[in-house]
C-alpha cells in the first residue's frame, strides 16, 4: 500500500483538527478514519496498538496516532503524525492561555463548544458500539469489560491495577487464536540505541535549563512536567487529581478556580486532555513574567510532557504485532483490549454526564462512589444538539468536518436567541 504524504498530511492533520472530546473521542475518531474509512491499519493492529499505548504513560490517543504513523511510514510518518495531533490544539490552548492571562476569562461563547461536544457524545458511543464488537469475543472478553467499567466508574481502583489484572485474565481465559509471528530483526543495540537518542533529546535541553537556572520557573516546569510524563498511566483523568495537589496545594503557582477554568478549556479544544499542562505552564509565566515568559513555559511544558510519547513508541513500536503473535502475550493483549472497552465506556458516560447535566455530584453506595446528576440541572438544549448529532451521523451518514461546525452554529444561534 503506497501512502503519499499529501495523504498523510492530510488525514492526521484532519484528525489533529477534530480531535475533541478527550481521550474516547479521539480514539474513535482515528478508528474512523484509519480502519474505516481508508484501509491503512486493520482493526487487528489497530486495536493490538491500541492495547500497547494503553500501557505506556503519557496521553494514549497521541501514542496511539504516533505508532500508526510510524506503521503507515516510518519514524518521519510517526513524528508527523504525533505532531499534526498535538499542535492544532496547541496553538489553541496557547490563544486562550494568553487571552485568560489578560482578561481574567476566556472571551469566546460556551455555546459554540456546546454543540461540539453534543456531537462528541454521539461519536464516541458510535465508536464504542464498533470497538465492542470487535474486542469482545467470548464471555471473559465481556466480563473483563464489565469489571473494568465498574472497577473505574464505581471504585475509583487504579488505572495500572486493571490493566495488569486485565492482562493476567485475558492471558488465563482468552482464546490464543493467532499465528506466529516472527520476531522484528533488530539487534538490543538498535532499541537501545532508539532509547538513548529520544532519552538525550528529551532531557539534555531540560538539563541546560538546569545549569543555568536550577531555581528558575522554567526549570521547575520542565522538571515537574518531566516527572509528570513519566507517572501518567491511563491518560491525562489518571494524573489530574495529582496535577491539581502539586500546581495548587505544592507549588502554588495557580489557584483551584484557575485549574478548573485550565481544565474546562482543554476539554473543549482539540488535542489530548493532557494539553491542560500547556495551559498551567503559559499562565503560570505570564502571571510571574508576561507573555515572553509565557511562550517560553508553554513551550518548555509541551517539551517535557510530549517528547516522552516518541521515545516510549520509536522504541516499542517494532515489538506491537510480534507480541501480538505470542499465545500468550496475545490473550494478555486480548484481555486489556476488553478493558480498554470498560474505560471507553466509563469516559463515555462521564462526558455524557458533564455535557447534560450542568452539576454531577458523588453518592456513596458502601464502598461505591458513583458520578450522579443533578436532575434539575438537565440542559435540554445539550439534549437536543445530541439527538440532532446523532441523526446526523447515524442516520444521515454527514461528515465530521461538516457535522461539528453545523451543531456549533446552531447552539450559538440558540443561545443568542433564547438564552
Amino acid at each position: 500500500m503506497q501512502v503519499t504524504w499529501t495523504d498523510l498530511i492530510r488525514v492526521f492533520g484532519r484528525i489533529g483538527l477534530l480531535s475533541f472530546g478527550g481521550p474516547a473521542a479521539q480514539i474513535a475518531l482515528m478508528h474512523r478514519e484509519l480502519v474505516e474509512a481508508r484501509p491503512w491499519l486493520t482493526e487487528k493492529q489497530y486495536l493490538s496498538a491500541l492495547s500497547f499505548c494503553m500501557l505506556l504513560p503519557g496521553p494514549e490517543a497521541m501514542q496511539l496516532a504516533t505508532y500508526s504513523g510510524w506503521r503507515i511510514a516510518g519514524v518521519r510518518g510517526g513524528l508527523l503524525a504525533g505532531l499534526l495531533f498535538v499542535l492544532p490544539g496547541a496553538f489553541v490552548i496557547l490563544a486562550l492561555a494568553l487571552l485568560y492571562a489578560a482578561f481574567g476569562q476566556v472571551p469566546l461563547g460556551a455555546a459554540f463548544f456546546l454543540g461540539i461536544k453534543a456531537a462528541v457524545i454521539v461519536i464516541v458511543l458510535q465508536a464504542l458500539l464498533k470497538v465492542s464488537k470487535k474486542a469482545l469475543v467470548n464471555w471473559a472478553g465481556y466480563a473483563i469489560a464489565l469489571a473494568s467499567f465498574l472497577g473505574i466508574f464505581c471504585f475509583n481502583l487504579p488505572f495500572p491495577l486493571i490493566i495488569l489484572a486485565a492482562g493476567l485474565l485475558g492471558a488465563a481465559f482468552l482464546p490464543k487464536d493467532t499465528e506466529e509471528i516472527p520476531a522484528p530483526g533488530l539487534k538490543a543495540g538498535q532499541t537501545l540505541s532508539t532509547i538513548a537518542v529520544w532519552l538525550a533529546i528529551w532531557l539534555l535541553p531540560l538539563l541546560i535549563l538546569w545549569s543555568v537556572a536550577p531555581d528558575g520557573l522554567l526549570t521547575q516546569l520542565g522538571l515537574f512536567f518531566a516527572k509528570l510524563a513519566v507517572v501518567t498511566f491511563g491518560g491525562a483523568y489518571a494524573v489530574l487529581a495529582y496535577m491539581v495537589q502539586e500546581v495548587v496545594g505544592t507549588q502554588g503557582w495557580l489557584t483551584t478556580a484557575q485549574m478548573m477554568d485550565a481544565l474546562g478549556l482543554a476539554e473543549t479544544t482539540p488535542g489530548p486532555l493532557i494539553l491542560v499542562t500547556e495551559f498551567v505552564g503559559v499562565l503560570t509565566g505570564a502571571l510571574q513574567g508576561g507573555v515572553g515568559l509565557a511562550l517560553a513555559a508553554g513551550l518548555v511544558t509541551l517539551w517535557a510532557t510530549f517528547v516522552p510519547c516518541f521515545l516510549w513508541i520509536f522504541a516499542g513500536a517494532p515489538y506491537v504485532e510480534w507480541i501480538a503473535g505470542q499465545s500468550r502475550l496475545s490473550g494478555a493483549l486480548s484481555g486489556i483490549t476488553a478493558a480498554v472497552v470498560g474505560v471507553i465506556l466509563n469516559l463515555s458516560l462521564w462526558f455524557a454526564l458533564h455535557v447534560l447535566f450542568g452539576a454531577v455530584e458523588t453518592a456513596a453506595f458502601g464502598p461505591a462512589r458513583l458520578a450522579v446528576p443533578i436532575l434539575s440541572s438537565f440542559d435540554p438544549v445539550a439534549f437536543c444538539l445530541s439527538l440532532l448529532a446523532a441523526a446526523l451521523i447515524l442516520w444521515r451518514k454527514w461528515d465530521l468536518m461538516l457535522v461539528l461546525p453545523v451543531l456549533a452554529l446552531i447552539s450559538m444561534g440558540w443561545i443568542g436567541l433564547f438564552g
